[in-house]
């Protein structure tokens, strides 16, 4: 079972780095939808005011991540958008419970730390 595991991780890694980038989905209001896309990011914008960034882990756990990005929230994230719509977010995102994923999100791609 170990070794169909390490398997299953390098072909996630592989997608990740030669697959399409990741984009960013802007939905209205102030919450995520209850449905998120695979791979996309999806940022929740009310009024023209961004409130968060949703997506699921990259590891394929399937845990929804919601990320703050109001002026107001700590801790905070910042996302930004090249020409071609690829989403970069910073800080890293680092989940403390459950899988314990460790990542950035720059220019549409994972990079794992």
């Amino acid at each position: 079972m170990k070794i169909a595991k390490k398997i299953a991780k390098w072909l996630r890694d592989i997608w990740a780095q030669l697959g399409p980038p990741r984009r960013l989905r802007i939905v209205r209001g102030d919450s995520l939808p209850p449905q998120l896309p695979r791979r996309d990011l999806v940022l929740a914008r009310d009024d023209g005011e961004d409130w968060c960034v949703g997506m699921r882990c990259p590891c394929g756990c399937g845990h929804v991540i919601e990320l703050l990005i109001i002026a107001e929230a700590k801790p905070r994230w910042d996302v930004s958008v090249d020409a071609k719509g690829r989403p970069t977010l910073t800080p890293s995102v680092w989940l403390k419970k459950g899988c314990r994923s460790h990542f950035w999100i720059r220019g549409g791609r994972v990079h794992w730390c």
